[in-house]
Parts: C-alpha cells; sequence; structure tokens
C-alpha cells in the first residue's frame, strides 16, 4: 500500500483484536489516515464468542490511541449467518456461513456506519487487493503478495458497488511480515497469537452440543449403495459429504449421499464415486457485476483451502451458471461455494445448488 500524505482522511477499520486488523490499523496511521475502530456486536451460541473479541478490539483501540466504536448487528447476524447454518443443515446442505457473513453482515454493516459517519472508505485486514480498472472503469479483486493466505474465496460474494469503497492495508505484506512488524511495534502477544479455525458464534469443541440444541437427534439408517443397512446414525446434520471420520464403522466408508427426505446416509467404499465434474451455481455473483455473454476459462474451487483447478463456467443466465471442470472435484456438497478465477483475479463466485 503507498504511502498518502497525510490528509487525516477518516477511514473506518473492522477491528477483531487479532493480529491482522491490528496491523491494518498500524499500517493506515503511517499512512495517513485517521482509522476509527469498529469491532461488530455479533449474536453467539451463549455468547460466548463476541465477547473476548470486543475486549480485544477495545484494548487494542487504547493502545493505538484510535477511537472505538461497537456497532450492533446481533439480530441480522443470527438470522443471516445463525439460522442459515441450521437451515442448510436440515436441507442435507454444506453451508459456509463466512462467505455469508462477509457479504451480509461484515462488509455490509462497515459500509453502513460509515455511512453514518459520512465516511467515504472502511478497511479490514483481509489477505487481498482490490484495483481499478481503467479500461473496464471496474474495480478487480485480486489475490494478495501472500497467496498462502489468499482470502478472496471468502469475498466473492462482494457486490461491485462496495469495493471502491473497500482498503485492505495487508494486500502487499505476507504473514511473516505482519509477524515482524507486529514484533517491532511492541505487540508480541499479538504476533505468538494461534489464529482460530472455530466458526465465529460457536466453538468447534461446542458446534455438536450447539447442533443438538438447534436442531436435535434425528436418528435413522447409514446404508450402502445396495442399500443395505450397515449402522444407525444420529442425524443428517452431524455429517457431510467425503467425511469418513465419526462414521461408526469399522472398514473404511465415505458419505456420499444424504437422503434428506428419507432421513438416510448412503455410504461408499469408492471415494471416486462422490467426485463431481459439473455442478450448478444459484445464485452466482460476478465480481464485474456483468454475466459474461459466452462460457469463460478459469480456474475454480469449491473449497477454501483446495487447489484451484481448470474449469469453464458457462452462464444459463444472470443469476445462474454451470462449472464443468477439466478433472473430477473430490468431495463436492450442495450448498458449498464455488470461487472461480483468471490468472490472479477473482471472477465471482456461486452457491452450488446442484451437483
Amino acid at each position: 500500500m503507498k504511502r498518502r500524505e497525510k490528509n487525516n482522511e477518516k477511514i473506518i477499520v473492522g477491528v477483531s483484536g487479532g493480529i491482522d486488523s491490528t496491523l491494518a490499523l498500524i499500517l493506515l496511521k503511517k499512512q495517513g489516515w485517521k482509522p476509527i475502530g469498529v469491532t461488530l456486536k455479533l449474536a453467539s451460541w451463549q455468547n460466548k464468542q463476541n465477547k473476548k473479541t470486543l475486549k480485544a478490539a477495545r484494548k487494542i483501540c487504547k493502545k493505538l490511541k484510535v477511537p472505538c466504536y461497537q456497532y450492533d448487528a446481533k439480530k441480522e447476524f443470527k438470522k443471516e449467518v445463525m439460522d442459515y447454518f441450521t437451515s442448510e443443515l436440515k436441507k442435507g446442505r454444506t453451508p459456509n456461513p463466512c462467505m455469508i457473513c462477509n457479504r451480509k453482515i461484515k462488509f455490509k454493516k462497515l459500509i453502513e456506519f460509515a455511512k453514518k459517519k459520512g465516511i467515504k472508505y472502511i478497511a479490514t485486514g483481509h489477505y487481498a487487493k482490490i484495483k481499478y480498472n481503467p479500461k473496464t472503469k471496474k474495480y478487480e479483486l485480486l489475490k494478495p503478495k501472500d497467496t498462502k493466505k489468499d482470502q478472496t474465496y471468502g469475498l466473492s460474494l462482494l457486490p461491485q458497488k462496495w469495493l471502491k469503497h473497500i482498503k485492505f492495508p495487508l494486500a502487499n505484506y505476507t504473514k511473516e511480515e505482519v509477524y515482524k512488524l507486529a514484533e517491532k511495534e511492541g505487540l508480541t502477544k499479538a504476533s505468538k497469537q494461534k489464529q482460530s479455525q472455530d466458526l465465529c458464534f460457536v466453538s468447534k469443541k461446542d458446534l455438536p452440543k450447539y447442533l443438538k440444541q438447534e436442531i436435535g437427534i434425528k436418528p435413522g439408517w447409514i446404508k450402502n449403495e445396495k442399500g443395505q443397512k450397515l449402522t444407525k446414525h444420529k442425524g443428517l446434520h452431524f455429517y457431510t459429504i467425503g467425511q469418513k471420520k465419526g462414521i461408526g464403522l469399522n472398514e473404511r466408508y465415505y458419505v456420499k449421499e444424504l437422503k434428506v427426505r428419507k432421513n438416510e446416509i448412503i455410504a461408499t467404499k469408492n471415494k471416486k464415486t462422490i467426485n463431481k465434474k459439473e455442478m450448478i451455481l444459484q445464485p452466482i455473483n460476478y465480481i464485474s457485476d456483468e454475466p459474461p455473454k459466452k462460457p469463460i476459462k478459469a480456474q475454480a474451487k469449491v473449497r477454501y483451502n483446495q487447489k484451484l483447478s481448470k474449469a469453464t463456467i458457462v452462464p444459463l443466465n444472470n443469476k445462474k451458471a454451470k462449472a464443468i471442470f477439466d478433472k473430477p472435484i473430490d468431495s463436492v456438497a450442495k450448498g458449498q461455494f464455488c470461487v472461480f478465477y483468471k490468472g490472479r483475479k477473482c471472477l465471482g463466485g456461486g452457491t452450488i445448488s446442484n451437483c
């Protein structure tokens, strides 16, 4: 990120108290911005998760002498993220609440707060890059310098109209460089902090209890591909396509299909039968806000940590497309998100509605 002349232009910064949002604050201050920290108050199971975030954010803002606000998004978060999560599981689908949160809560609420304060820009500690293309007159979402930490997958649902208001200060830094900068700034605890892999509203440890409370225990049969009963399951929402651990079978089986109406799980020994080459994406978001007029050759993936694979994206209408991979993709499930790229540029992404 280039150094700006000191004009004290205000910018809203989403602060979690973690290393990345903290460094975003520090870098923006050094570049001449006047950052204002904002932490979203989110709903969480038994109100455990968000309290830690709010406390950590206040502490960081105080240390950096940055104004700190809390903005209530509990009601929206419960409806758009937590209820979405359980609703998708009930349908036998594999949800990705972080994708939905970025689109419907995090960036939406930060921009909303900024507008209320008459501030043009917001920033977060995401590893991604936004660049204006004068030829197309569009803003592009690009992979960051640190491709290992690339977070464009989770940002692929952001609409074009928001991109001109968003800054990503960590775009040109690697995670290691961020850690070194943190230590240089005297943030030794932050530099040693482990990155959480939990959902923000419930920990991995508490997830089974949460699902039991929200959806309940709904036992049924796990059957093989011939329809023979193998063992009982405790509820479809505890399983996902491709899962092999926790099925309760001595032999190696993989979850192939979740049959919601019959409350049955079909398991297979042949993992290749789970892999898919074609899938329908609906709804779909194009970063440019313009659906392509013809099929595009791209690289795509259906999970954040998955390697990109060659694929063709075939537009069917403005909100629907077909993704056709050159080779079968492992453990594809309805509800996942397929995100597609052209080189370093993220073109967009969509929900896998059928596969």
